[in-house]
C-alpha cells in the first residue's frame, strides 16, 4: 500500500479532475465514488474499482481488510493523509474511502426487461438532484430501469451518486435519443405515457398493469413533442393549490407508485 501526502500529487489531482469534470470522465470512461454505502453498492453490481484511497484517520485498516476480502478487490490501494483526504472529498461526510472506477455501457439495447415490465423514461433532464431523486423511485417501485432520453446530466456527476444513495449502480440505466427509444418500445410492446397537460386524462384513470412506460420531461420545458406524439396518452396530475407544476421527481415518483399500486392491487384479485 503506498502512501500519499501531498495534494500536488498526480494520482490526487487527476481524482479532483474527475469529481470537477464531465469532459474528462468522459474522456476517460471514469468516475469517483465517495463513501462506504455508494462503494458497496457500486461493487454489489459488479462495477470495476481502478483505485483506492482510504484515509487512517477516517477508516479503519479492519473495515478496509473486510471491503477488500468481501469483494476481492484486486486494485492499488493509497494511505492518504487527512489533509489529502479534504482535498479530495466532494461530500462534508468523513467516511474516508474514495474509489476510481470504470464507467459502464448504458445503450438502451442492453436493459434486461421482467415479463410485464415498467419503465420511467426521463428527457432532457438537467439537475443531478433531480436524477437521484428519480432513480430512488425508480428503485422503491421496483421498475424495470430508468432510460435517459437526450440527458443534460452526466449520470456519474457526484451528486448524481450521492442524491441517489447509490442507486445510480443498482439500477438498470439507458442513455438514448428519441428515435432508439421508439425502437426499444415497438419491439417489446409497450405503451408510453406521458405526463403532459395537452388533451390529457387524469393519471389514476388509466391501466398501467400491462407493458408500460412512464414520460416526464425536463424541469422547465417539459415533454417535447416528439416524445408526445410517441405516446400512446397524456396523462396529467391535478393541481390543485397555487403552484402549476411539480418537481419532476415528484412527479416521477407519483406516477411510478401508481403503477404500482395498480398492480399490487391486480395481484390480490
Amino acid at each position: 500500500m503506498q502512501t500519499i501526502t501531498s495534494t500536488n500529487n498526480p494520482k490526487i489531482k487527476y481524482v479532483v479532475q474527475l469529481l470537477k469534470k464531465s469532459a474528462i470522465r468522459k474522456e476517460f470512461k471514469e468516475f469517483v465514488i465517495e463513501g462506504k454505502r455508494e462503494l458497496k453498492a457500486a461493487l454489489d453490481n459488479h462495477y470495476k474499482i481502478k483505485a483506492l484511497f482510504v484515509c487512517p484517520d477516517f477508516f479503519h485498516e479492519k473495515e478496509l481488510f473486510q471491503l477488500v476480502n468481501e469483494y476481492k478487490i484486486k486494485t492499488e490501494i493509497y494511505k492518504i493523509s487527512k489533509i489529502v483526504y479534504k482535498k479530495m472529498a466532494y461530500r462534508h461526510s468523513t467516511e474516508g474511502i474514495i474509489a476510481i472506477a470504470e464507467m459502464k455501457d448504458h445503450s438502451i439495447e442492453n436493459i434486461k426487461l421482467s415479463k410485464n415490465p415498467y419503465l420511467l423514461v426521463a428527457e432532457s433532464i438537467e439537475k443531478p438532484g433531480n436524477v437521484g431523486a428519480i432513480l430512488r423511485s425508480v428503485d422503491g417501485a421496483g421498475a424495470d430501469a430508468l432510460l435517459l432520453v437526450n440527458p443534460v446530466v452526466d449520470i456519474y456527476n457526484p451528486n448524481v451518486i450521492r442524491a441517489s444513495l447509490g442507486m445510480v449502480f443498482a439500477k438498470q440505466i439507458a442513455i438514448t435519443d428519441l428515435e432508439r427509444l421508439e425502437t426499444f418500445l415497438h419491439k417489446y410492446h409497450i405503451n408510453l405515457y406521458a405526463a403532459s397537460l395537452q388533451n390529457a386524462n387524469l393519471y389514476f384513470e388509466e391501466d398501467y398493469t400491462q407493458p408500460t412506460a412512464l414520460a416526464v420531461g425536463a424541469e422547465d420545458k417539459g415533454l417535447s413533442m416528439p416524445i408526445r406524439k410517441l405516446a400512446e396518452k397524456s396523462i396529467y396530475i391535478p393541481m390543485k393549490g397555487l403552484a402549476d407544476s411539480l418537481n419532476v421527481s415528484v412527479s416521477a415518483a407519483i406516477l411510478l407508485y401508481e403503477t404500482l399500486r395498480q398492480r399490487m392491487t391486480k395481484e390480490k384479485v
